[in-house]
């Protein structure tokens, strides 16, 4: 009797048990999806939170770094992939992971609202774009005129032999910014000329960095003259007080655009295609807005004070598939040539 009686208990404590779990929230059963991502570091809290208030069941894991440690990392990984999603990194290097089988294909929700050029021209979708960002010039004019020298407006102008030890930009192998910088020259002048022009170039840098925005940082301290680098910092810096020109090179300014993907091998794919969705959300272009002057909802115009005007029209022609094709071979033969100017790790 005793027995039975206990048996009983532990049945309808099992059952309460049950019960109460089956009555629990959502936020109470949340997906962990890991997502790998280059964005500035200001930017992951806030999109965190933003995604995570309209789909409380979802809670993300951000693994970031430069663009390129990251792609480095999802190449690594490509055979056993611990990624779930992408989402901010450059197109360049997604383009390369869809050529190579690595993406998840699903059309998001509302993609076909979004710019032509910000989608996957495949059916379904392997990617969507977010925004675009570009390379440019920060020129500190009070210490420039100290040396009585003259305002960049081209590429051309860099190789400058007054120009010597004055000019820092992001180390390609470590910066997207660095890559979509050598990647438009070798577009826009040639292959060969494109590398004769660095090597002349290399003759004026001071150092490498592995950040996109600390080319501009730098030239709006006065620490170097003209800092090659990310278009939202250089206008950031100038609203800050500082005294540099944010300069479009007139042969074209590099860029690339950062992109949402599902990884191929997700164990998480539907809290990984609810992300998709809300990626190409208005709600989202309007936060990637906050931080880029260039987005890819129809209609938008979030250029902050200083931004150099007409940057649409000076964006040069590049191909992101091929940009992300070559990635490797032109970084090899890029390190070869001038890693030894690159700030250590």
């Amino acid at each position: 009797m005793l027995q039975t009686t206990t048996r009983k208990l532990m049945l309808g404590a099992a059952a309460l048990v049950l019960s109460t779990l089956a009555a629990l929230p959502a936020w109470a059963q949340k997906t962990r999806l890991t997502v790998y991502t280059a964005l500035e570091t200001d930017q992951v809290g806030p999109y965190k939170q933003a995604f995570e208030a309209d789909n409380p069941d979802v809670e993300i894991a951000w693994v970031r770094d430069s663009t390129g440690i990251i792609t480095a990392r999802l190449l690594a990984e490509k055979d056993n992939p611990r990624a779930d999603m992408i989402w901010g990194l450059g197109a360049s290097s997604v383009a390369l992971f869809d050529s190579m089988d690595m993406l998840q294909p699903y059309t998001p929700k509302g993609a076909d609202q979004i710019k032509p050029a910000f989608r996957s021209t495949k059916n379904p979708m392997t990617w969507t774009g977010m925004d675009a960002w570009l390379a440019v010039m920060c020129f500190n004019t009070v210490e420039g005129g100290k040396k009585n020298l003259p305002k960049p407006t081209s590429w051309a102008d860099l190789t400058n032999p007054v120009f010597k030890d004055s000019i820092v930009m992001p180390n390609p192998a470590s910066s997207g910014t660095g890559y979509q910088a050598v990647y438009a020259w070798i577009q826009i002048m040639g292959e060969k000329a494109a590398w004769e022009f660095m090597d002349k170039l290399h003759q004026n840098i001071a150092v490498y960095t592995h950040s996109g925005s600390a080319p501009c940082v730098q030239a709006a301290k006065g620490e170097r003259i003209i800092g090659i680098g990310f278009d939202m910092r250089g206008a950031k810096e100038k609203t800050a007080g500082a005294p540099i020109d944010v300069i479009l090179a007139k042969e074209g300014a590099p860029w690339d655009m950062e992109a949402t993907a599902i990884v191929k091998g997700t164990k998480n794919l539907a809290a990984a295609q609810k992300l998709a969705d809300w990626a190409v959300s208005r709600k989202a272009y309007e936060l990637y807005g906050k931080y880029y002057a260039i987005v890819g909802y129809p209609g938008m115009n979030p250029a902050p004070p200083n931004y150099p005007p007409s940057a649409d029209s000076a964006m040069a022609k590049i191909d992101l598939a091929k940009m992300g094709a070559d990635r490797a071979r032109i970084l090899a033969e890029w390190t070869k040539r001038y890693d030894g100017k690159s700030a250590p790790k």
